[in-house]
Order: structure tokens, then sequence, then C-alpha cells
């Protein structure tokens, strides 16, 4: 079944954010994963949501998910990606 990670984005450092996204979709592929999307936040229409931006990506299943996340490859990117937004990582199963 298949499980998706949506990531709330505040952008802190535009360069290290580009340089991070330029490299977390080959980490991503590598675990037959794939993005849904990118966007911005056009309104908040109930509650509180304080991030800006957003991403989801699918993966085949909760391995691939949490095997993208604990690789290598990506626990390298963490430090670019913290110096460049404040993330929060959800994981879901459908």
């Amino acid at each position: 079944m298949p499980a998706y990670i949506i990531g709330h984005i505040t952008i802190k450092d535009a360069a290290r954010w580009a340089e991070y996204r330029d490299k977390v979709g080959a980490t991503i592929t590598a675990w037959g994963g794939e993005l849904v999307f990118r966007g911005k936040q056009l309104k908040v229409l109930n509650g509180t949501h304080t991030h800006t931006d957003a991403v989801v990506a699918r993966f085949p299943d909760a391995a691939a998910l949490l095997g993208w996340h604990d690789s290598p490859e990506y626990q390298a990117l963490i430090p670019i990606r913290d110096a460049g937004a404040d993330v929060t990582l959800v994981s879901y199963e459908t």
C-alpha cells in the first residue's frame, strides 16, 4: 500500500533551500518514490498553519518511505535542508 510524506516548509535561506531541492529528488527516486507536488500556500481556510510551502512525495510502501528517510544519502542532506528551511515532515499510509 502506498505511503506518503508531506513536508510543511518555511524557507529561511533561499540559496540553501535551492541546493537541497536540487539534490533531494534523486534520493526519493532511488527508493521508488515520486514527487507528487511542491507548492506555495494560497490561503489557510480553517485553523492555523504557520508554514508557507508544502511538498508531497509518494512511495510504494512504508518500508520504502522509511528506507529513504533513514538512508545515508538523505541523512547527508538534512544539514542543508535545516539551514535552508524550517521543515515538519509527516508520513502517512493509505
